[in-house]
């Protein structure tokens, strides 16, 4: 009879779980639901005023074009096909600047995390490499590296890996030093330390800063594009510039602004996946 009673309060002790963690999940669904609704009302209402606002004179039409003209000249290039070597040129060269960023900023601040003294060394060449304007930068790479591909990457990445490095290693020291202090206790070496406490209690710090290295790709990508490119979004905008076609350069900053977002989506659902499975 006791087990049968204890069995009965499991089971409503269950079901009482189960109706509390559907509700959160429906009350969560129904924030989401209204976030997107409220963007894409925003995102809408930003594209209305912006037509009417044109149409109207309350803005130059010369300088900011109109949505309808713009998404016009997108789908002629679309439909044309000279739209997409200049959004693969510059995807690509975003995705290589993105990768080799993180990837590089990341394992420099490994190993200046390793040794305080090379941290102690190199600290404030990294802050002063950071400060400095990445445009002054752009020539010198040109030179070293050609007009090309090559210069364009390697000023993404001197945006990428320096900011890259510096939230890492920042996060690596705020680590609990009582988490280390007990690790090394029980006699575990700096590899150990490392990988079962520094690594671990960092690594939603090191998938966060995907998300920035994002918007930090584009930017190196675009400035090294307005320097050297002969092909690429960046190139486009320069060319519009020059030709006074506006509705081409508004037209290169939307897709540029459409394209950043799938990739900033694609890494926040990276992020997820990652985190849940840690």
């Amino acid at each position: 009879m006791k087990h049968t009673e204890q069995s009965g309060l499991l089971a409503s002790r269950e079901q009482w779980l189960q109706q509390m963690h559907g509700d959160y999940k429906k009350t969560k669904h129904r924030w989401r639901n209204r976030v997107n609704v409220v963007r894409g009302s925003l995102l809408l209402l930003f594209f209305v005023l912006w037509e009417v606002g044109a149409r109207m004179g309350w803005i130059d039409e010369l300088l900011f074009s109109y949505p309808t003209k713009v998404f016009r000249q997108i789908w002629e290039d679309m439909v044309s096909g000279s739209l997409w070597p200049h959004l693969g040129m510059t995807v690509g060269e975003t995705a290589v600047g993105f990768v080799l960023g993180t990837l590089l900023g990341t394992l420099l601040a490994v190993i200046i995390w390793w040794s305080p003294f090379l941290s102690a060394v190199l600290d404030p060449y990294m802050v002063v490499f950071n400060s400095m304007p990445k445009v002054a930068l752009g020539p010198i790479f040109i030179v070293m590296f050609g007009a090309g591909f090559t210069a364009i990457v390697v000023t993404t990445l001197s945006i990428t890996v320096i900011i890259t490095t510096l939230v890492v290693y920042n996060s690596f020291c705020s680590v609990d030093p009582n988490l280390v202090k007990v690790v090394r206790s029980f006699g575990a070496s700096r590899v150990q330390v490392f990988f079962k406490v520094i690594l671990p209690a960092s690594f939603p710090t090191v998938v966060s800063t995907l998300k920035v290295n994002v918007g930090m790709s584009w930017v190196g990508v675009i400035v090294g594009e307005f320097l050297v490119a002969k092909s690429g979004l960046g190139y486009l905008i320069i060319y519009g510039f020059q030709v006074f076609n506006f509705t081409l350069v508004m037209s290169s900053l939307l897709i540029i602004a459409a394209v950043a977002t799938a990739m900033y989506q694609i890494v926040v659902y990276l992020e997820k996946r990652l985190l849940s499975r840690r």
